[in-house]
């Protein structure tokens, strides 16, 4: 167990934009920052950081919270995993009781999974680098495919002996769970022994975007194995469609090169690098996939893909690129010599040939199918009406019309076609695409509909939340936006003549709902002024950031849904000597008009309530005391829909 102070301390480590900023490119906007959702699929950025709250929000999905909580879900972590995550990237020492082999058994099975891959890559390094088998076999293989040591170092490349169980062995006797083993893929149960998967082979560790190992590759280095390369199976940390080799390595890379290249192989990518080349990943010999595709989205808009000379590998890789060009993605290509692929080119030339061959040779994905198809195509116009159609039905997937319109024009002058009937071809295939959609969906809407992003201050709004929720998240945000600023209030002082005092707000809030005996009915809400009023019985006040920090999820994801604000008036009209009224600068009729409207929906409640009792009571007495209390209410509800201007609310 991480403790109280240790926390503390991370949270007070932490820079919020960047944790965000590892995973999300995140562009400047005013005070905030602004980027696209790693928690769904979007095309215009709503995805909001403030870095002075410390808090991110999506003002389209609804997803909230403080760089604990994306860690959490950005990576599936738990609480306690994603403070450790923290705590090493800021270098924070944690003290935590040293785990015993069975408390180890214990934990959960993801985490239990990352300590087996772990130790396995010391294992396959240990052995690559310190013993005989591993020197004269894997070290030298890798040498003469001519990477460097350093290079070597950086991925954590290493190499599994060729006896039957030696990782298996080692692990075990290292206290870890045989079913581990067996669940990561690491080793192989055959009846009642275990084997290791990567026997003989050298190794190329898969890492996830944080650094940590969630799988392994394995080049046989032994020629009767069948399978050239063989990769960890699925697992529930390994998800091979939803991961990018080389990821870890060049995120920083894309960014600052705002394009990412993307070729087949593990040796493609490190061959990159080592020619310094840097934003390059991987599909790891697998087909492309949306998932990866939107991996490298967050990075980048920019995709070009690195192919060898196989033409006939070349064209079935076409739907990726209708895959790239769906996401709203742009989308490169180069097209190395015939008998090349990216490994055996970046070593056969120098760094600066291999730039120039790569900007001198991409073209855009039209001239490359076009290049690519036209040989097929000789002077058959069967075959030349196929290759447009095929053409166009790469445009077509192009989300943005105008991007279309413009590649439809550069096919129309590039193929010598008719402009007016390529639009007409397109049009039809987007239109049995979205008919085809709708079929499947069993939906009325249609696909070309305009993006419109409506931002929202909250969660997505619930048509059926009672009004008296809404009411008290209004009073939960004054807490939380205001409740450590002062108001004026006036009352008697020690003599008993009139005063005016400087009070908190959460202080006033919470000591005039407690002595109106008004408690709040929103489960979630009711919690945290109950949190505020402890804190108050104690002359105190939470700090600024005590919720958006709160260990409680739910309270803290409340907390960030409730203090997020889509807009930010801009200072340029400060500059220019317009000056706009705030929520703060009447904080005092902000306050006042909150509490009266909470108030007014209790009094409307009780005078259903007694309208009910009155209508039930056939007693005279009873009924005249009714009718009295009625009445009593009434004036209170007419005091206060004139405080809020007059508003009486029937509901």
């Amino acid at each position: 167990m991480i403790s109280k102070n240790d926390i503390d301390k991370i949270f007070e480590a932490v820079l919020i934009e960047e944790v965000v900023g590892d995973f999300v490119v995140l562009k400047k906007r005013g005070t905030n920052l602004l980027g696209l959702c790693p928690f769904h699929n979007e095309k215009t950025p709503s995805f909001t950081v403030s870095p002075a709250k410390g808090i991110y929000k999506c003002f389209g999905c609804g997803k909230a919270g403080n760089s604990v909580n994306f860690v959490m879900e950005h990576e599936h972590y738990s609480y306690p995993e994603a403070l450790k995550y923290l705590a090493r990237k800021y270098n924070i020492e944690i003290e935590e009781a040293e785990a015993t082999p069975e408390q180890l058994i214990e934990e959960n099975t993801k985490e239990s999974l990352m300590v087996v891959n772990h130790f396995a890559w010391q294992f396959f390094t240990e052995r690559l680098h310190h013993t005989d088998e591993g020197k004269s076999v894997g070290l030298s293989y890798l040498r003469q495919r001519g990477f460097r040591d350093d290079i070597i170092e950086k991925f954590g490349l290493g190499y599994s002996p060729d006896a039957r169980d030696a990782l298996y062995t080692s692990a075990v006797s290292a206290g870890h769970n045989p079913s581990f083993l067996e669940k990561t893929g690491l080793c192989i149960k055959k009846e009642t022994i275990y084997i290791d998967r990567f026997r003989a082979r050298v190794i190329f560790p898969i890492h996830n975007q944080t650094g940590r190992v969630i799988g392994f590759g394995g080049r046989a280095l032994k020629k009767e194995e069948k399978a050239k390369y063989i990769n960890s199976p699925e697992s529930e940390i390994y998800n091979k469609s939803k991961v990018l080799y080389g990821l870890f390595f060049a995120k920083k890379s894309i960014i600052a090169n705002n394009n990412c290249f993307l070729v087949e192989g593990y040796t493609d990518v490190i061959s990159f690098v080592q020619a310094g080349i840097e934003n390059v990943v991987s599909s790891s010999g697998t087909s492309l996939t949306t998932e990866q595709i939107r991996l490298i989205k967050r990075f980048t808009n920019n995709i070009t893909i690195l192919y060898d000379g196989d033409a006939a590998g070349i064209k079935a890789s076409f739907r990726g690129i209708d895959m790239i060009l769906e996401e709203g993605m742009n989308v490169r290509v180069v097209l190395f010599p015939d008998g090349n692929d990216p490994d055996s080119y970046a070593h056969m030339v120098s760094t600066e040939e291999l730039k120039k061959y790569i900007t001198e040779n991409t073209q855009d994905f039209i001239r490359f199918k076009t290049n690519i198809l036209t040989a097929d195509v000789a002077n058959d116009p069967i075959k030349k009406s196929e290759l447009i159609k095929d053409i166009v039905t790469s445009v077509s997937c192009i989300p943005d019309p105008i991007y279309r319109s413009v590649y439809i024009k550069e096919c129309a002058s590039l193929l010598q076609a008719e402009e007016q009937a390529l639009l007409s071809t397109l049009n039809r295939i987007r239109k049995d695409r979205i008919s085809k959609k709708v079929k499947q969906q069993g939906s009325n809407e249609l696909e070309d509909m305009p993006d419109i992003v409506v931002p929202v201050t909250t969660a997505p709004a619930n048509d059926n939340e009672p009004e008296n929720h809404i009411l008290e998240k209004d009073l939960i945000r004054i807490l939380l936006n205001y409740g450590h600023k002062n108001i004026t209030i006036e009352k008697p002082d020690e003599r008993g003549l009139p005063a005016k005092f400087e009070v908190p707000v959460a202080h006033y809030i919470v000591n005039d709902l407690t002595n109106d005996e008004i408690e709040l009915a929103h489960t979630l809400y009711s919690k945290m002024f109950c949190e505020y009023k402890s804190f108050t019985e104690q002359n105190k006040l939470p700090s600024e950031h005590y919720f958006t920090q709160h260990p409680d999820a739910d309270i803290c994801a409340a907390a960030v849904n409730i203090i997020s604000q889509p807009y930010r008036l801009s200072d340029k009209w400060e500059k220019k000597n317009i000056f706009v009224v705030t929520e703060e600068d009447m904080l005092h009729k902000t306050v006042h008009q909150v509490l009266y409207a909470l108030k007014l929906k209790v009094i409307n409640k009780m005078l259903k309530d007694t309208e009910i009792e009155i209508k039930n009571t056939s007693n005279e007495e009873a009924l005249f005391e009714l009718l009295n209390k009625y009445k009593s209410i009434k004036d209170i509800q007419q005091e206060l829909a004139e405080a809020l201007g007059g508003r009486i609310i029937l509901k």
